[in-house]
């Protein structure tokens, strides 16, 4: 684990679908999929976009989930969802709190409106520390950052400048890599 780093295992920038900040949820969306349509089969596909500046400098990233969130505003008005993504759910509560806030009850057409007029910069924020990795750093440290951390995907950093992303897939593929003897 620790002659494995990094810089092995994640993907450079340029095989990863990227937006600059004042792309549409649409063009993210659309992004996303042309990086899928080039990816090895052989590989988990993407489940992020590279936000950019204006200078092409990485600034953070926007998850399928991300996306989900901004198409339905009602979520940021729903009581309670803090709880729920510390403490886990009930289906019956999950159920009720639909039914509440009408979480996904809009026509479809609403959806494809917010998503050319929404944008990716509105969603993203400055990344917390935690969601940097660097490209020398083992393979044992990245396992245990993911591991304890809530996100899939981590910023691979060299120099100050992000270079590229490791995704847990690429991990968890090495490790059962490992686990057979290959």
């Amino acid at each position: 684990m620790k002659t494995i780093k990094v810089k092995e295992l994640m993907l450079p920038l340029e095989g990863y679908a990227t937006v600059l900040q004042d792309a549409t949820l649409l063009e993210a969306i659309l992004a996303l999929e042309k990086a899928q349509m080039v990816l090895d089969p052989t590989m988990y596909k993407h489940r992020a976009i590279l936000v950019l500046d204006e200078s092409g400098k990485v600034v953070n990233k926007i998850t399928m989930k991300n996306i989900l969130v901004a198409l339905n505003p009602n979520y940021g008005k729903e009581e309670g969802m803090e709880v729920l993504e510390r403490s886990g759910y009930s289906q019956n509560l999950i159920r009720s709190m639909l039914a509440a806030s009408e979480l996904w009850m809009e026509p479809l057409q609403l959806f494809r409106e917010r998503a050319t007029e929404q944008k990716v910069g509105d969603l993203v924020h400055a990344p917390s520390e935690d969601e940097y990795i660097d490209a020398d750093a083992t393979l044992g440290e990245a396992i245990h950052q993911l591991v304890v951390s809530p996100y899939h995907s981590l910023l691979v950093i060299s120099r100050d400048e992000v270079v590229g992303i490791l995704r847990l897939s690429d991990i968890f593929i090495k490790i059962c890599n490992i686990v057979k003897g290959e």
